[in-house]
């Protein structure tokens, strides 16, 4: 029996399986054998070169952006009017059989957009090309589910699903559970507040079904058996998502303002270009780029080219603002001023460790150079204090 058979077999004792008190450590298990029979399925076939699978895309920008939906959503149509680069758009499905890429400019910035071909309901399981487009999603920052408005709720849902399969988890942030494994010691087990949907024993019974038998688990939340084998497998992605709808044109007033209150969820017809100056905006908030101009020593800020940081990638600091620019920079730092919303006064000296805001301006100062060399006529070679390397007994000259 195949890996897929297998789970489709445990998926189907569980569906028949009734929920309460009695059945939830057995329920527990067999996610947990769930969880592990996925994660063998997206390994590498033994004897290849453990290489992923995805399309050849070189990364580019300040930020990456990944278009996913069925097929004959609009995601080319969309790309098409965001970025000015051409992707084949027609009224049939698969239009788009590759990954293609594009530009948008917005705030002085870069972001890449990819128009990723359609997957379809099996797309975790390798159905269609759905394998490689979820491995290119998971290398972008965020992730825009192109809907289709006129269409059921049921695609939303089912894309979720195909997604949480290989382990990518949409607008949720990780659990807060400590997971060490340990040499010795058995199993130590821990909570800071009462637990509702987990007890010992449960998670006594997981950590036995990945074969643990010495580890350390202390809970911070009221968390979930899902959310603890999360924690166990460790090759979770959490990412932020915008559900799109597009093709607003075609359906009412009513089911227009139903869609556009749902979280996170933003209407656009693609095709009219209605609404994209909305969905740009909410796609910068959600990115949380943070611009930073340079001030020159005696000059004035350039506002022409700024350096763009983010959370996910790097960070935001003075110290990451320092690395961006180049790696040997924080050595030779001895302060910062900074203009912008993150100082209290204009400027403000500032540290390493400061958190820069977007549009502030900074100013390094850097250490000044000691002189390599004596004090008068005589050099002195001690690295004493100055009070005492002058008094030292310096080598008589040579005549």
């Amino acid at each position: 029996m195949g890996i897929i058979e297998k789970i489709k077999e445990i998926e189907a004792e569980m569906a028949r399986t009734q929920k309460n008190k009695a059945t939830e450590y057995h329920l527990g298990q067999l996610k947990a054998k769930i969880a592990k029979l996925r994660t063998q399925l997206l390994e590498p076939p033994k004897g290849s070169s453990g290489a992923g699978e995805g399309f050849e895309v070189t990364k580019f920008g300040h930020g990456r952006v990944a278009l996913i939906g069925f097929p004959s959503v609009g995601k080319s149509t969309l790309l098409t009017m965001l970025t000015g680069t051409h992707s084949e758009a027609a009224s049939y499905e698969f239009t788009t059989l590759t990954c293609i890429p594009g530009i948008i400019h917005y705030n002085d910035t870069k972001i890449q957009l990819l128009d990723l071909p359609g997957i379809i309901e099996g797309a975790s399981e390798g159905k269609g090309r759905g394998r490689q487009v979820i491995a290119v999603a998971k290398s972008s920052d965020i992730v825009l589910m192109v809907l289709d408005a006129s269409k059921s709720e049921g695609h939303r849902q089912i894309l979720t699903k195909e997604l949480e399969a290989v382990g990518l988890r949409l607008n949720k942030r990780p659990p807060q559970i400590y997971f060490k494994k340990k040499k010795t010691g058995g199993i130590s087990f821990n909570s800071t507040l009462p637990l509702t949907r987990v007890d010992e024993k449960l998670c006594y019974q997981i950590l036995h079904e990945y074969k643990i038998h010495n580890a350390e688990v202390l809970f911070r939340e009221d968390a979930t058996v899902d959310d603890l084998i999360d924690v166990i497998e460790g090759n979770r992605k959490y990412m932020k998502c915008i559900y799109v709808y597009n093709k607003i044109d075609v359906i009412g007033i009513d089911d227009v303002d139903h869609l556009a209150r749902q979280p996170n969820s933003v209407v656009i017809s693609a095709n009219l270009k209605l609404n994209l100056d909305r969905l740009l905006t909410r796609m910068w908030e959600e990115m949380g780029l943070v611009r930073v101009y340079t001030k020159p020593q005696g000059q004035q800020p350039d506002f022409t080219d700024p350096v763009v940081l983010s959370s996910d990638r790097g960070g935001c600091t003075v110290e990451d603002f320092c690395n961006h620019i180049h790696r040997n920079l924080v050595k030779d730092v001895k302060y910062v001023l900074v203009w912008g919303t993150s100082s209290r006064h204009y400027p403000q000296h500032c540290g390493l460790s400061h958190l820069l805001q977007d549009e502030d301006v900074v100013q390094i100062v850097k250490k000044k150079e000691k002189e390599d060399g004596g004090r008068g006529r005589f050099k002195s070679h001690s690295n004493a204090p100055a009070r005492i390397s002058d008094r030292e007994k310096k080598a008589p000259l040579k005549t």
